[in-house]
């Protein structure tokens, strides 16, 4: 007799290779419209499925998992973060959280080095500049930027994503510096030619530029606090591509509208998708709408390891990518 499928919901449109694949190895339902789940539809959800697929924009506290149906043991996200998921609750509940680390390392990588060379050559404004017809030709003094070869990057959590950066940024000829939980190997530091700072706020204070890639947990909210922010130089500028809690975003926003900050390139916001309308109004801030991770490759990768977490644990055996409480 053929083993029953387990039931999976999936609360957001995905790549239709992996919806397809998906509906092949199991009792799928997806999300057609690609509409954001409401909380009484997440409670739905969990109320009936065997396995979740959730988002990032998708908050599964313990509220909702308190409507879970004892069916339901792997809550198997679409995404890198956890931080959306109450992990004390599901393992009070049983159940096995898994993400997909790894993939999206390089995506968010060339993202963060875009956004430092955006704000520092001033391409966001000077692109806005062309496209509403307020280009009168070129001048020596116009539209002047910063060089980025020879600058100093502080690089706030060197993991996967911030070691990828260190890599290009060194490319680039900037002096690499960083702060982390732990300090790396010799041989990765040799590799980067990276300084590790054990006081992040003595780093803060001698960058040219930072660049936040460490993720949010209860020890990183708002990390980059209004006191930490002052210790950084008036020429600096921050980038975030990792997520907007870790920075206290209105302290950043009166910094910037001061002009204590020479500018911010930010694809992440605390309260996303509010945006501080005050950051909207200036011109040395890039803007971008979460989308650091926001490649076909980066997204199938990610949709393919859903299908092998979710895959492994039907079989009775541990998904690669099981999450641990206090290990995110």
């Amino acid at each position: 007799m053929p083993t029953k499928k387990p039931l999976v919901i999936v609360t957001r449109k995905l790549p239709d290779a992996i919806e397809t694949r998906m509906m092949e190895l199991f009792d799928t339902r997806l999300n057609p419209d690609d509409h954001a789940f409401t909380q009484a539809e997440l409670v739905e959800a969990v109320a009936q499925a065997d396995v979740l697929v959730p988002t990032v924009t998708d908050r599964i506290d313990g509220r909702i998992l308190a409507h879970a149906n004892p069916n339901l043991r792997l809550i198997a996200s679409f995404g890198t973060g956890v931080d959306h998921i109450d992990l004390a609750a599901a393992r009070q509940r049983g159940i096995t959280v898994t993400s997909t680390p790894g993939v999206l390392t390089e995506d968010t990588a060339d993202m963060t080095i875009a956004l430092i060379l955006a704000v520092s050559r001033r391409l966001a404004e000077g692109e806005r500049v062309v496209r509403e017809g307020r280009w009168v030709g070129w001048s020596p003094t116009w539209m002047l930027g910063h060089r980025i070869w020879g600058k100093r990057l502080g690089i706030v959590g060197m993991g996967r994503i911030g070691r990828a950066v260190a890599r290009r940024a060194k490319a680039f000829g900037m002096s690499i510096h960083y702060h982390n939980r732990n300090r790396l190997s010799p041989e990765i530091e040799q590799e980067v030619e990276a300084t590790f700072w054990e006081s992040l706020d003595q780093m803060l204070a001698r960058m040219d530029i930072i660049s936040v890639n460490c993720p949010h947990t209860p020890a990183t909210y708002h990390l980059l606090s209004a006191r930490r922010l002052k210790l950084l130089q008036k020429q600096a500028i921050v980038v975030n591509t990792a997520r907007g809690e870790v920075i206290d975003e209105n302290a950043l926003t009166r910094m910037l509208v001061a002009g204590d900050l020479a500018g911010a390139g930010l694809d992440v916001f605390e309260h996303e998708p509010a945006v501080n309308p005050k950051l909207v109004r200036l011109d040395n801030v890039v803007l971008l709408p979460h989308m650091g991770s926001a490649t076909i490759e980066g997204r199938l990768n990610m949709g393919e390891k859903v299908i092998v977490n979710i895959k492994t644990f039907v079989d009775g055996h541990r998904p690669p990518d099981r999450v641990l409480e206090g290990l995110i």
